[in-house]
């Protein structure tokens, strides 16, 4: 719904556009609000912030139009404003053009070229909006993205890569931090976060230095993946280096809380690619797949400190890491039971 704001002396005015806009105003398309003169339009802006239209006579008592279009161009500059006068001349056109009017209609007034001019106002309003809505979130993303990473989204080879989807060999970790939950629980919000984001920040840290990448936050659980030669070694090389590294964090929150991880790890063919909602636009590019669901239940089965890995991934580490086997467990969702190994060092 537009909201206009109409300043003009002639009461008439008002009942007239009540008369000829009442389809426009049942159905809330367009909602009205009014002032006799530009001091008084003033005050119903502060009032009404959302106005997005003016439509604003020239001749009016205290403060006249042109007098009113300056001062709308110094405090709401995303305001257009339509002159609608019947002085009609070329100097007060020029005149209102030059303060920055978006256009002019003269009186006596026709509705229909009147509301054909708030249609195109009303365009014009939303792509202002729309263009600064976008330069705004382009400066947030700044500060958080690689500038070679913005030059690479503006790409065609962004453009391609974004819409394929592919089979890859992969190892999918979750590494969860034990007993957080208790933490939300009984601390303040501010403290929980800060303490939370420092945790991550620990463990990301060893996911990158073993060419992983997170893939998501989940609460207080981490999924990273790891592509490329090697993957599922540098992976536990990852999560020893996360176990480690939290261990040996000092206690939080007087002393009453001691970081540790829980570690589910797994291995093998894994589809990636956008997924989520195109209306809605928000896509996620990940991983999907018996393997990441699998690597979610081996975490589940996971103490604190343990990192699981199911019976194909030690066999294809055993020679590289010290592992225990714990024996067999019923993973959720899986048919039969799993012989699970924990990886040591």
């Amino acid at each position: 719904m537009a909201k206009i704001l109409v300043a003009d002396d002639e009461v008439d005015l008002e009942m007239l556009i009540k008369q000829k806009f009442r389809r426009q105003i049942r159905e809330n398309k367009y909602e009205f609000v009014f002032a006799l003169n530009g001091n008084e339009a003033l005050n119903k802006l502060n009032q009404h912030p959302d106005v997005e239209i003016v439509l604003s006579d020239i001749n009016m008592p205290e403060m006249d139009g042109l007098s009113l279009l300056t001062k709308l161009n110094e405090i709401s500059p995303l305001v257009k404003t339509v002159m609608v006068s019947a002085y009609g001349d070329m100097d007060n056109i020029r005149t209102a053009m030059n303060r920055g009017a978006f256009d002019f209609v003269c009186k006596p007034v026709n509705f229909q070229d009147l509301e054909l001019t708030i249609e195109k106002t009303m365009q014009h309003v939303a792509q202002l909006r729309s263009t600064l809505q976008a330069i705004k979130e382009n400066n947030i993303l700044r500060m958080y993205v690689d500038e070679n990473v913005l030059k690479f989204m503006n790409s065609r080879e962004y453009e391609s890569s974004i819409m394929s989807n592919e089979t890859i060999e992969a190892t999918v970790a979750f590494i969860d931090i034990c007993s957080f939950t208790s933490i939300m629980e009984n601390e303040p919000a501010d403290e929980v976060v800060k303490l939370l984001n420092n945790y991550f920040d620990v463990m990301v840290k060893e996911i990158l230095a073993q060419q992983g990448h997170v893939d998501k936050f989940i609460g207080d659980a981490i999924m990273a993946v790891f592509r490329g030669p090697y993957h599922l070694d540098r992976a536990i090389e990852a999560c020893l280096a996360v176990r480690k590294r939290i261990e040996s964090l000092p206690k939080e929150l007087g002393s009453t809380f001691s970081p540790q991880v829980s570690i589910g790890v797994n291995s093998g063919e894994v589809i990636s690619g956008n997924i989520g909602s195109g209306s809605l636009r928000r896509l996620d590019y990940t991983v999907i797949g018996d393997v990441v669901n699998t690597a979610q239940r081996l975490q589940s089965a996971a103490k604190e400190c343990q990192i699981i890995i199911n019976e194909d991934a030690y066999n294809k580490i055993k020679e590289s890491f010290n592992c225990n086997k714990i024996g067999e467990v019923s993973l959720k969702n899986k048919r039969g039971s799993s012989v699970i190994y924990e990886v040591l060092n």
